[in-house]
């Protein structure tokens, strides 16, 4: 669908009669507009932090060491109830869009071309989703067309620079790229949805022996080759050079800073890993809790970049992670847990709290009261909408429909979009994974009551967020009537919104929609 809006006026009120025309419309366009630093981390847990995000902290806040998570919190506003899809591509596509996943159907986690990337099921077949992530040109099989916020940001006078995972489309389509994007400036960031390897002397997993680089070879950091820079610390390296760069060009700048921690493989970060050793954990939990410090660096390390350089007032600082942590799962290549997220239930690719409710700090100098904390909650295509107020754009066109709500309001503590709004998640897929809420479910959340809806089974679990975080007490039971109603509300919507559903094997027919089943 088409939104239709007026072009933005800075662009193109008139014909430009002269050079020195020309110069004042830049000015005006670039004049006291702020900087954006968006942070994304892969696979953070809500509770991979010192900084508690929950009315109190608990053991894991005290295991882990993130200093510069708690300054940037000390500086602006901790979300507590912020969520994303559970798995990786889903939520960035809903990032650059502000548009649903159950909207754009990149429900699963993209790489190879017309692949679907889901295990398979003996009960269903998953629903024929977009394995090929989105795009911006027409035509290309399995993808969802879209105008990307970056795009937007560019036609507005910023400065655009993407580090690190990306993660928006299959491999040999236009969204491998994040140059297709509207980032004019890329930093190892491709198809890939993981890294081969963090260290720098394992060449990021790139062969150098004329044999073919594994598919998550990390690319374009060939000058930390052979080194002992861990990919963490390479790409902030090179994220401060984009930014010296791009402080000569006399505009702001939008920097997606995507960091590939603290994906699998869990690798020693030299710099962290023998603190946490004698701290007592076990060597794999050591080296997760540096990976975490590690990414934590990065985010100070850019804070004082902004320090040094006189941007810190006029620079937006959003923190967020992609999905929740990989909870109570082994580690692929030996077997060992090293993690978990409670109080919340599961983790990565669940339906439960552990797998959608995320880490998230906003710093904005001058509007965001410091040291606040937000209850309400909000969700992860919101930030298309709030990031082009941030940076005043106020009128723009998409080819694609925006599900996303501005949160400005909740910064400014003006007002309350998450009143009466319900949240939607879509999965009709089989990540592969096991653990609880892992499975073909779609979502809804409406205030304090969450409604799973399990595909192949057709069960329904109905929790209270607010009295019961850990979703432990199952409430369908006694309140059918809330069942009846919340199932109502997502049937309408993924039907409203074109989402999918799998299909049983053994009949060839799809799987209700959750308002068809009276349970």
């Amino acid at each position: 669908m088409k939104k239709s809006l007026l072009i933005p006026f800075v662009l193109a009120p008139m014909a430009i009669p002269s050079v020195q025309g020309k110069e004042q419309v830049r000015k005006d366009q670039t004049e006291k507009r702020p900087n954006i630093i968006f942070f994304l981390v892969d696979d953070m847990g809500w509770q991979d932090t010192s900084l508690p995000f929950w009315t109190r902290k608990t053991h894991y806040n005290e295991e882990f060491e993130t200093p510069n998570m708690e300054r940037l919190a000390a500086k602006g506003m901790m979300f507590t109830q912020a969520y994303a899809s559970s798995i990786s591509s889903p939520s960035r596509c809903s990032l650059l869009t502000g548009a649903n996943a159950a909207r754009h159907c990149v429900t699963n986690w993209t790489y190879p071309k017309n692949e679907q990337t889901d295990s398979p099921s003996s009960v269903f077949k998953v629903a024929d989703w977009n394995v090929n992530g989105i795009c911006e040109v027409p035509g290309i099989s399995h993808t969802f067309q879209v105008t990307a916020l970056p795009e937007l940001l560019k036609e507005n006078g910023y400065h655009t620079i993407h580090c690190g995972k990306a993660h928006f489309g299959a491999v040999d389509t236009p969204g491998e790229s994040p140059y297709h994007f509207g980032f004019e400036v890329n930093i190892a960031g491709h198809a890939g949805g993981g890294l081969a390897s963090y260290l720098g002397e394992d060449n990021y997993g790139n062969r150098t022996d004329g044999k073919p680089s594994p598919a998550f070879a990390v690319p374009g950091l060939e000058k930390y080759w052979g080194t002992h820079t861990f990919v963490t610390e390479a790409l902030t390296l090179e994220a401060i050079k984009a930014l010296d760069h791009a402080k000569e060009y006399n505009q702001p700048f939008f920097l997606y800073m995507a960091h590939y921690a603290i994906h699998i493989p869990i690798d020693k970060d030299a710099r962290y890993y023998q603190k946490y050793l004698d701290k007592g954990l076990s060597p794999k939990e050591a080296a997760y809790a540096g990976l975490i410090e590690g990414m934590d660096k990065s985010l100070g390390d850019l804070m004082d970049w902004l320090d040094k350089n006189g941007e810190t007032e006029n620079t937006i600082i959003i923190f967020m992670s992609d999905n929740g942590g990989l909870a109570s799962q082994p580690d692929w290549r030996d077997g060992t847990p090293y993690t978990q997220n409670s109080p919340l239930k599961s983790g990565k690719g669940s339906a439960y709290e552990g797998g959608i409710r995320e880490p998230m700090i906003v710093s904005w100098p001058g509007v965001v009261k410091p040291d606040t904390k937000c209850d309400k909650y909000m969700i992860i295509e919101d930030f298309f909408p709030t990031i082009l107020e941030m940076a005043g754009v106020k009128h723009y066109s998409t080819v694609q429909q925006v599900d996303g709500k501005s949160i400005v309001p909740l910064l400014t503590q003006a007002g309350d979009p998450s009143n009466g709004r319900s949240l939607y998640w879509n999965f009709p897929n089989n990540w592969g994974n096991t653990g609880p809420g892992i499975g073909p479910t779609c979502t809804v959340r409406k205030g304090d009551w969450k409604l799973i809806y399990y595909y192949d089974t057709g069960k329904k679990e109905l929790f209270d967020i607010k009295e019961d975080i850990g979703e432990k007490n199952d409430l369908s039971l006694q309140h059918p009537d809330i069942v009846k109603r919340l199932s109502k509300d997502l049937g309408r919507y993924l039907r409203k919104v074109g989402g999918q559903r799998p299909t049983f094997k053994a009949t060839g027919l799809p799987c209700p929609w959750p308002d068809e089943i009276d349970r």
